[in-house]
């Protein structure tokens, strides 16, 4: 058999669809299915079936506004203002732990606004860390393999953000901070050495503020046995492994399910996929973490493109910041974490974490129309940096 000719392999190649265009699509149906479901699960509330329908939809719409500013401003000179944006965004995460400036709720001050209209500065944190980061990775690249320039300064900046976010207290969304500052830190080229030990620090560190925090640590020796104490620590928990079981795999229909309807607390935020479980089905469910699955690996083909370290990390920080967030909600709903507050990306009810998701999106297209001028091959640059 001849071998194809080459304007075959052009025209085939032109088909390949772009990886940030999947994970476009991706996040749209995702938002789609979040509205439907939340519809669902608000539909018994007080304030009506479409009071926080209406709230989600004003949230998308900002979120995708959001998104085409960030799609086309230049990050190159952007990046000049990386110091800037994160000592404005920890001047904010301090104004959070101000009596009458950040808002408390059940004990933890992570907001800021005025009366119903809120916003939680530690998502936009993440993001901010993350461009601070990919600067200055980016510019000390060769030295990253010094110890106090190319490991303890980076170092020194995740743990500013990570540290401001632990005192609201917010032990989930500090965590993954610093899970993906050091994961930024590995893909810029730190040494094992350095990492392993501050890995093990860390969670030496995590599990004695648990240890010294009372409610934490209700949480976490109730979440060892779900069974003994679905009256108590595990009450949520319990009822969400409980909708699940009652979807099974075809599910009991869209409106037709029960934990939501005064069984399920935080049914329409951080516990949503329970309900996607029970009124969907397994099938669903299994199709939410596929296509949570496919926007990492289109994640993953797009980061092969990148033409310069800067621009690697901060698409690389965006897709660890959809990813991981998505990874942490799953488990809790499921049983395998301990019960943590977190959202679930573009499903779960929240105008901050929309917002963000909007943000993260509008960085990846930006980085998309980007590189699309620089035409590099696949496997760039910055990937062939990373990988030596």
């Amino acid at each position: 058999m001849l071998p194809p000719s080459k304007p075959a392999d052009a025209a085939r190649t032109r088909f390949v669809p772009d990886p940030v265009a999947v994970i476009v699509v991706c996040a749209v149906a995702l938002t789609i299915l979040g509205l439907t479901i939340l519809f669902s699960a608000s539909a018994s509330f007080k304030q009506g079936p479409y009071y926080y329908l209406g709230k989600q939809l004003g949230g998308v719409g900002a979120a995708a506004i959001l998104c085409f500013v960030m799609s086309r401003i230049n990050l190159d000179y952007a990046r000049r203002y990386a110091w800037w944006v994160a000592g404005a965004m920890l001047v904010l995460l301090a104004l959070v732990l101000v009596p009458h400036l950040g808002v408390s709720v059940k004990g933890s001050r992570r907001w800021l606004g005025y009366g119903a209209a809120r916003l939680q500065v530690s998502e936009f944190a993440k993001l901010a860390m993350v461009f601070c980061l990919a600067h200055y990775l980016s510019v000390v690249q060769t030295r990253l393999g010094e110890f106090r320039r190319g490991y303890l300064y980076p170092l020194g900046i995740t743990g500013a953000f990570g540290g401001m976010i632990l005192l609201e207290p917010d032990f989930g969304t500090a965590a993954l901070t610093l899970a993906v500052g050091l994961s930024l830190l590995f893909l810029a080229g730190a040494k094992w050495r350095y990492i392993v030990p501050t890995v093990l620090a860390a969670v030496l560190a995590f599990s004695l503020a648990v240890m010294h925090n009372p409610n934490r640590m209700r949480r976490f020796t109730a979440f060892l046995d779900v069974e003994g104490n679905k009256q108590g620590g595990t009450y949520q928990l319990y009822q969400s492994l409980a909708a699940f079981a009652a979807g099974g795999t075809d599910g009991v229909g869209l409106g037709q399910g029960r934990q939501q309807d005064s069984f399920l607390p935080e049914a329409h935020t951080d516990f949503i996929f329970a309900v996607v479980g029970e009124e969907l089905g397994l099938w669903y469910t299994l199709g939410v973490v596929a296509v949570f699955a496919t926007i990492f690996v289109a994640g993953i083909m797009h980061l092969r493109r990148a033409p310069n370290l800067f621009h690697f990390l901060l698409a690389a920080g965006c897709l660890l910041l959809i990813c991981l967030q998505a990874v942490v909600n799953l488990g809790v709903v499921t049983g395998v974490f301990p019960t943590k507050g977190m959202s679930l990306p573009f499903i779960s009810a929240g105008l901050s974490n929309l917002l963000l998701m909007g943000l993260l999106v509008g960085v990846l297209i930006n980085t998309a129309r980007t590189w699309a001028r620089v035409a590099l091959p696949p496997g760039g640059r910055a990937m062939r940096e990373v990988l030596g």
